[in-house]
């Protein structure tokens, strides 16, 4: 009987997982299916220059599986029944219930609209290409009547979409709303950079006062200031979807799923958990910070931890090494942050159009990586009785 392994999650976790898993077993003894909601791969990373009127790439799943055995389902993941080992999917309305025995849920992350009131009705976040099409319509309308936009959170994602947005319609009045100093983790260095730039590109830079609710056409401050918008755009965190917390995996108080150093479910074994979706602990503390660096760590690890068990050899500890931090600041401004190994900021950076070369060279070659996840020459080793076996004996355990 073939062994079903159900990969959930297209994304810079899931996707390589599934295609690298595949090269590493024989197809008619571990079957590898990975279900996406969305055919086309999202570059998050990039959706604040679509938003902003620029073409990015728009890849196909099915294009990066051509000549992989892989097989794609696109369909909506709904359920998960871990006493029954079955996932639920819908796809234009009709529901398909879908078998496994190795589980892989790298659902990733998406910006939370739900810790502030307001934030949902009134402002948008760049959750998808459809949204950031519809955002760059509002801001070509808006910046031809001197507009303001309101960008709201000082991590990577609103220092971004801040910047691009300032930089591409240079007549918008552009204000940045952060509790607290956008890049404060960066180096004093890239700090300055940053403020220079922010300057530079006329963005106001509002701190010390978190957003205690979104109006309409305002910002209301929790020191009781408010900030006017005509259009405001929602960067202030991301959260994981309840649905790990909801099917019964151990989670934090983040619904992230709670692993061991094998990216495998605490709670349920033959269950894997990856991307932003899981907390792995380690060195680094706790859990890893979101990001599709995230995925890109964890999604081959998983394929390679999974072949390991399957075929009756020993699996190696998750490792982590994380060496820079790729801002985009418009299309002529970049900063590099390049960090130690506990992820403190060097004192060395690289900024101007270098920094954007670099960062679209980290960003393509994570497109590299989909179509070539290795390993180099596939090691396909056979389904073992006794490892099938032993891992059935711990799921029911």
């Amino acid at each position: 009987m073939t062994h079903k392994v159900l990969v959930l999650g297209a994304g810079y976790a899931g996707l390589v997982a599934a295609k690298r898993l595949a090269r590493q077993v024989h197809g008619d003894e571990v079957s590898v299916t990975l279900v996406t909601a969305c055919a086309d791969f999202v570059e998050r990373p990039r959706l604040h220059q679509l938003a902003t009127g620029q073409a990015i790439e728009r890849v196909p799943v099915a294009q990066y599986l051509r000549r992989s055995s892989v097989e794609l389902v696109v369909g909506s993941v709904v359920g998960i029944d871990l006493e029954e080992r079955t996932v639920t999917t819908v796809q234009d309305d009709e529901s398909r219930l879908m078998p496994y025995d190795t589980l892989v849920y790298a659902l990733g992350s998406n910006i939370d609209v739900d810790g502030v009131p307001g934030v949902a009705a009134h402002a948008w976040s760049l959750v998808g290409t459809d949204v950031a099409a519809q955002v760059c319509t509002q801001l070509r309308v808006l910046a031809r009547q001197n507009g303001q936009v309101a960008v709201c959170g000082g991590g990577l994602t609103g220092i971004e979409i801040a910047a691009e947005v300032a930089e591409c319609f240079p007549a918008l009045r552009v204000t940045l709303v952060s509790g607290t100093r956008p890049g404060a983790w960066l180096s004093p260095r890239a700090q300055a950079y940053l403020a220079r730039t922010f300057e530079a590109l006329g963005v106001t830079v509002r701190t010390g006062a978190h957003v205690r609710e979104v109006r309409p056409d305002e910002l209301a401050l929790d020191d009781g200031d408010r900030v006017p918008f005509e259009l405001c755009l929602w960067a202030g965190g991301f959260r994981v979807p309840p649905l790990a917390r909801v099917s019964g995996l151990a989670v934090n108080s983040q619904d992230r799923a709670l692993v061991d150093g094998t990216l495998e479910s605490v709670s349920h074994p033959g269950v894997y958990v990856i991307g932003d979706a899981a907390a792995v602990t380690g060195a680094w503390g706790s859990q890893l910070a979101m990001g599709c660096r995230t995925g890109g760590f964890t999604g081959p690890k998983a394929a390679d931890i999974i072949a390991a068990r399957l075929t009756g050899r020993e699996p190696r500890q998750f490792r982590y090494r994380y060496i820079h931090e790729c801002i985009s600041l418009g299309r002529r401004h970049g900063l590099i942050q390049f960090l130690n190994a506990d992820e403190s900021p060097k004192p060395v950076v690289l900024t101007g159009r270098k920094a954007i070369a670099y960062k679209n060279a980290t960003l393509n070659g994570a497109k590299t990586l989909f179509r070539h996840p290795g390993p180099a020459l596939p090691r396909r080793g056979h389904l073992t009785l006794k490892a099938d076996l032993t891992h059935a004996g711990r799921a029911q355990a």
